[in-house]
C-alpha cells in the first residue's frame, strides 16, 4: 500500500468554502467520481481543510499510477464537468506548476 500526501487551497471565501464542503458530503457526492477514484486503485481518500488550505490523504494499492489516473479522467465526461465545478472554489497553491491542482507534499517527519 502507498499513501499520498496533497494540498491545496480554496478561494478565501466563506460562502464558497460552505459550497465545496457541500459537495463533498455523502449525500452530495457524485457516484461517479467515488467509481473513478475506486477504479484508479485508490482504496481510501480523505480530505481535511483549515482556513482555506486543504490537505488530501490518498492510500492506494501498490499498482496505482497517477499518469493512468490522470489518462482515464481525461477520457472521462463525468469527472471532467466535476473537476470544472471544483474549480469555482478552488486555487493553486503559489508555487505550483502550471495547470497542477494538488501538489503532492514532502514527508518531513515520521514517528
Amino acid at each position: 500500500m502507498k499513501r499520498y500526501c496533497l494540498a491545496l487551497d480554496l478561494k478565501d471565501d466563506p460562502q464558497l468554502i460552505a459550497q465545496y464542503e457541500h459537495w463533498h458530503k455523502a449525500e452530495n457526492s457524485w457516484p461517479e467520481i467515488r467509481k473513478s477514484i475506486l477504479d484508479a486503485d485508490i482504496l481510501d481518500m480523505q480530505i481535511y481543510r483549515t482556513g482555506n488550505r486543504l490537505f488530501m490523504i490518498m492510500e492506494t494499492s501498490d499498482h496505482y499510477d497517477a499518469d493512468k489516473k490522470g489518462a482515464m479522467d481525461a477520457l472521462n465526461p463525468k469527472v471532467q464537468e466535476w473537476e470544472q465545478l471544483m474549480w469555482l472554489f478552488q486555487q493553486p497553491l503559489p508555487w505550483a506548476k502550471e495547470g497542477e491542482k494538488w501538489v503532492p507534499m514532502e514527508q518531513i517527519f515520521k514517528l
